[in-house]
């Protein structure tokens, strides 16, 4: 039976509930269940706008009734339409639905066997795994020659999308966000923070969700990739304002293990008259994981540190982790009040570093007020209110997701929403303190974005390939809605501060760096350093140096360019975070974002647009003095580290010296060229 109701059109069949409903302009949100009624969580998507969608039922009478889709005649017996501005849906007799946009043209259509075969696939299943959990899942008909972008941050190396099978679940450096952005003209977001996965083969696309109650996805149309981006982001939500203080130069290490170590860093900064926008305490500033407080021992007056900093034009960032060691005073409290993540079989531990330790459940809202209680009096009154939340997947020493249960449910269910659940926590609190959050995390969902992430592309390795595959970890995490985003500048893993091979990837890095949304330098250098003592915070080691002088003169003189550089484009960063606050968007943007009627915008992974006007071309291998790369058509580019000018639509082979990467600066915008001196 097909009708409407309130403006939706539902379907039900042999115990199957499905309704659709207009969800923002040219959007359609669709769910299916089993059970009696749907749940009630919307999960990423935030109560739309009033739009109204015009919805037909075909009575039994309009058999003969057709619809034009792509230029052929398809019968509709008993079915229905719905159109929501540029999104068409067809809901067939069967219950196959069909996306076209206004032109009549396919989008998406259910997948389906030939009539006559004998497989018996099903486009739309949910199978009962136990009680009201089901395994579901949602086949489409793939479109071989559609380009797919967004998702989230992989370490795959993968731009084009198409052809990948992806795993929706939360790990370190991995980000699973499932809107998939289509170059044929629409956007598809799996409302689902199960853990899954997304298959985008040549013969079907394939949505999994192995643990849920229903299916949930939404989908929208647009003219080019930044409405269709717009679209989504109006649903999941768009960030706050950027502070001043997030447009500059970031400094951080693994990690400094004292007050004092922190300080003569920053003024050294000072001295050299090098602006120091913001610096970092990493973790085990504490005495113990779910402390949450500074160690005395080695951070003795945190209020003077931060005031000191302050007067250096510096804020200071604290690393915060959910962790809470078997040994924390607050352990055995919050264990009774059930504000830890449980384990269903054995030991109820999540995670081994230097102590056992299970995660806080951010699911929970009272371990969420819990942990800020402790945060606000911690550091909050000690004028801190910026942090860094680490390991925010959270990073499980086993990543065996069917062992762990929070407050909201199984994580195999609702697992992949815990990081937007962590940041939610700061933002929340900080706003009662009248704060704009920038929360640097390491991971996200759907709706992150909207509580001040700033995400970061995790524990890498410092290599080159490495340093290639962040430039596409930043441009998909542009298109999967998270517009604030960075990288450890020389990657984490392994970079040895007296390795000039090093010496010159980080170079490099630091380059790109300069154009990402955020500028931060950060890594585990070796050679390492030992622990101060086998107390509190002393028992945790770090690395080497890896402040801007650590590497030597001529090193240096080029960092401090790039940094400077950062400082002059203040005024024009500051304007692009203000219009994704206010508009939605991405600050990094593939070519294709602004070029998508230039065919060979679409294959370009190793570039970027910063904003509109300046063109980014990172140098991703070692011993590179000159690299090729495409100037999108439609436009004249003017190199910004000469007085060359292109015109655009054309490849070219560009010095690249060590001390300079190529970058170009659309001529509408030419006063920019200025401040590239």
């Amino acid at each position: 039976m097909i009708y409407q109701k309130e403006g939706k059109l539902i379907r039900t069949f042999e115990g199957e509930r499905m309704q659709i409903e207009a969800w923002g302009e040219n959007s359609l949100r669709v769910r299916v269940t089993r059970l009696h009624d749907f749940v009630k969580e919307d999960w990423a998507l935030l109560e739309p706008k009033k739009v109204e969608a015009r919805i037909h039922i075909f009575d039994k009478e309009e058999k003969e009734d057709t619809m034009k889709v792509n230029a052929q005649e398809r019968v509709v017996d008993n079915g229905a339409e719905m159109i929501n501005g540029k999104l068409h849906l067809t809901l067939t007799k069967e219950g196959k639905m069909i996306f076209s946009n206004s032109a009549g043209k396919i989008l998406l259509s259910e997948y389906e066997c030939d009539r006559h075969s004998s497989l018996g696939i099903r486009s739309r299943e949910l199978k009962c795994n136990s009680g009201d959990s089901f395994k579901a899942s949602v086949k489409w008909n793939s479109l071989p020659d559609e380009k797919l972008f967004g998702m989230g941050q992989y370490q795959n190396g993968i731009f084009n999308l198409k052809g990948s099978f992806l795993e929706l679940a939360q790990r370190n450096s991995q980000a699973s966000i499932p809107f998939v952005y289509s170059s044929s003209g629409y956007g598809f977001f799996w409302n689902n923070p199960a853990v899954g996965r997304a298959s985008f083969g040549y013969n079907m696309t394939e949505w999994e969700a192995y643990s849920t109650k229903q299916i949930d996805f939404w989908v929208t149309a647009g003219d080019s990739p930044e409405e269709i981006l717009k679209n989504y982001m109006e649903v999941t939500g768009k960030p706050p304002v950027m502070p001043e203080h997030g447009l500059g130069f970031w400094q951080c290490k693994l990690r400094y293990r004292t007050q004092e170590e922190l300080l003569n860093v920053a003024r050294e900064y000072h001295r050299r008259n090098i602006p120091l926008d913001v610096i970092i305490a990493d973790f085990f500033h504490w005495t113990l994981e779910g402390t949450w407080a500074f160690d005395p021992q080695y951070w003795p007056d945190p209020a003077a540190m931060v005031k000191e900093l302050e007067s250096m034009g510096t804020k200071l960032m604290v690393s915060v982790w959910p962790t809470v060691s078997v040994h924390s005073p607050n352990y055995q409290e919050m264990k009774e009040l059930g504000y830890l993540v449980t384990a269903e079989n054995g030991v109820k531990i999540n995670m081994l570093m230097i102590d056992p330790t299970s995660f806080t459940d951010v699911t929970n809202p009272d371990a969420r007020e819990y942990l800020w209680k402790k945060i606000r009096e911690n550091y909050v009154k000690n004028g801190i209110t910026d942090f860094w939340l680490d390991v925010a997947e959270p990073e499980y020493s086993s990543y065996d997701f069917e062992n762990y249960r929070y407050y909201a449910g199984a994580a195999m269910e609702v697992g992949n929403e815990y990081p937007v659940l962590y940041t939610r926590t700061f933002f929340d609190g900080l706003k009662k303190e009248n704060v704009n959050a920038v929360n640097l995390v390491r991971c996200a969902w759907a709706g992150s974005q909207k509580y001040g992430a700033l995400v970061w592309s995790g524990d890498i390795p410092s290599t080159f390939e490495s340093f290639r595959t962040q430039i596409i970890c930043g441009l998909q995490m542009a298109m999967a809605g998270i517009p604030w985003w960075t990288t450890d500048i020389g990657g984490f893993h392994d970079g040895d501060n007296r390795d000039p091979k090093f010496h010159e990837l980080l170079i490099r890095w630091f380059q790109y760096g300069a154009f990402c949304p955020v500028m931060r330098l950060h890594g585990n250098r070796n050679p390492q350093l030992g622990a101060l003592s086998t107390v509190g915070g002393g028992r945790c080691g770090s690395g080497a140096d890896n402040e801007i002088w650590s590497y030597g003169e001529e090193n240096y003189e080029i960092m401090k360019y790039y940094i400077e550089l950062r400082n002059r484009l203040k005024p024009y960063i500051r304007e692009l975070m203000e219009d994704v606050n206010k508009n939605g968007g991405s600050v990094i943007r593939p070519l294709f974002y602004h070029y998508f009627e230039d065919s060979d915008a679409w294959e370009i992974k190793d570039q970027f647009l910063f904003g509109d006007a300046i063109l980014v071309c990172p140098v991703t291998k070692y011993g590179e003095r000159k690299r090729k790369l495409y100037l999108p058509k439609g436009t004249v580019w003017l190199d910004a580290n000469s007085d060359t000018v292109y015109e655009g639509g054309q490849t070219i082979v560009c010095e690249a010296p060590l001390k300079r990467m190529p970058v170009f600066i659309r001529e509408e915008n030419k006063e920019l060229k200025k401040l590239f001196v």
